[in-house]
């Protein structure tokens, strides 16, 4: 068994609140006793629900299960493009800690996203988490620029855009070592590569339940992780994120 496990990306799909297909793929539910099922023995006292498109803009179900959770779990909002700087501090208040830019499956109004995600900066102190292929970051540098602060899911899932995913390590963002069931690359090496430029950077996540990942999260994937960082893999798994999240 583990100790001190911060899970920095994980999902509910709770069927008490409407689920909306998504291109054409209809979810399945995942509660919390579902995934405190698949974790059993993992060790993980807390981490950061990440809110889905399944869920759309509709935040009700995070803030209940951010509710449920307690105090060790934040939530990671899918803004609705109307929200407010009130909408905003609530969700804050119900334990909210980042904004989700969701520009694979998401929205695609960028300037919006990209404003919202400066006013929640600013309100309340959020960073941005950007599901986003690294190929496509160089091309996003003029809205990546503009945010105080950004992670990056799934390690980049592509090696293609890796050199620039490094740049933004070094210029201060985080990445999240989750979702190896996503991705095109070696992710041993990335992950050294990464945890090379910034070893604060890297913040280990399972994904869970993995929803149209070609597989989803194994117990193996954290041998992987420890492959890569050697010594600094309690920081990975648990002290990046919590620092990251402010969590205490």
């Amino acid at each position: 068994m583990l100790s001190l496990v911060f899970d920095a990306h994980r999902y509910i799909l709770d069927p008490r609140f409407p689920l909306v297909e998504n291109r054409g793929y209809p979810p399945e539910p995942y509660t919390i006793d579902d995934y405190e099922r698949d974790t059993d023995g993992l060790g993980i006292t807390g981490g950061a629900v990440v809110s889905s498109s399944f869920h759309t803009t509709d935040q009700a179900y995070l803030v209940a299960a951010l509710e449920a959770l307690g105090s060790s779990w934040v939530g990671v909002a899918q803004l609705d493009p109307d929200s407010s700087a009130e909408d905003i501090v609530s969700l804050d208040e119900a334990g909210v800690r980042a904004i989700r830019l969701n520009l694979k499956r998401g929205a695609t109004d960028v300037q919006t996203l990209t404003a919202q995600a400066r006013q929640a900066h600013e309100l309340v102190g959020w960073h941005a988490e950007l599901y986003v292929e690294a190929s496509m970051l160089l091309s996003l540098e003029p809205i990546l620029s503009k945010l105080p602060a950004v992670s990056i899911d799934h390690l980049g899932m592509s090696s293609q855009g890796l050199s620039y995913l490094l740049d933004l390590v070094d210029r201060g963002a985080r990445v999240k070592a989750s979702g190896f069931g996503r991705v095109d690359m070696d992710v041993v090496d990335t992950m050294r590569q990464i945890h090379g430029v910034n070893p604060a950077a890297l913040m280990f996540g399972t994904d869970l339940p993995g929803t149209r990942a070609s597989r989803r999260f194994l117990e193996s994937d954290i041998d992987l992780v420890a492959e890569a960082v050697g010594g600094d893999l309690p920081a990975v798994l648990d002290g990046n994120a919590r620092a990251w999240y402010r969590v205490k």
